[in-house]
């Protein structure tokens, strides 16, 4: 089966601008569920949506996404967490995602949990360490830490305790950073 994006990308490659509302109709439902996980603010959800089409119109090329859903969720969602940190440093009101973010962070003991997951074998190794985890425990932990989602609201998604999500969790980053700890990464 063919990539259905092959088409789009080449197309923004060729700077057909229309090819960004085609992008944005077909994902904006998605981008926009990224973005407000995280923000808890639809205009500024909206926003981000913005800033992640036009990251994307500026990155291709060079880039040549083999996934376009993924890689305009990650534009999205690194718009998304720069303007929660922008907010955050001057309201110094924490939220559940930025609490997010500061556990990855401890993990992967970098100063910025993007800079670190950009690092292609850092993030292979992370994607592979995911895909190897039980259903569940993977679900819990791609809510918690892509989408950003508080641990009462995985609790009710999944019909389960708060205490199991949070034990899910702390289970999962103990054994990443074992994990990481022998592939050689300093935590």
């Amino acid at each position: 089966m063919a990539n259905p994006d092959a088409e789009l990308v080449e197309r923004i490659r060729n700077r057909d601008e229309t090819a960004l509302e085609d992008v944005k109709r077909r994902y904006s439902a998605y981008c926009l569920s990224i973005a407000n996980g995280i923000l808890q603010n639809l205009q500024d959800a909206e926003e981000c949506l913005s800033d992640a089409l036009f990251a994307l119109w500026k990155s291709i090329p060079p880039h040549d996404p083999a996934d376009l859903k993924t890689f305009l969720g990650k534009l999205t969602r690194n718009a998304a967490v720069s303007r929660l940190r922008k907010t955050q440093a001057q309201r110094r009101v924490p939220t559940s995602a930025v609490f997010s973010l500061e556990e990855l962070e401890s993990l992967v003991g970098s100063d910025s949990v993007e800079e670190a997951l950009s690092e292609k074998e850092l993030s292979e190794c992370i994607s592979g360490f995911l895909r190897a985890l039980p259903k569940m425990q993977r679900l819990f932990f791609v809510r918690r830490y892509w989408y950003c989602d508080a641990v009462k609201d995985i609790a009710e998604r999944f019909g389960c305790s708060e205490g199991k999500v949070a034990m899910s969790l702390k289970r999962t980053r103990d054994e990443l950073a074992e994990t990481l700890k022998n592939r050689g990464y300093h935590l």
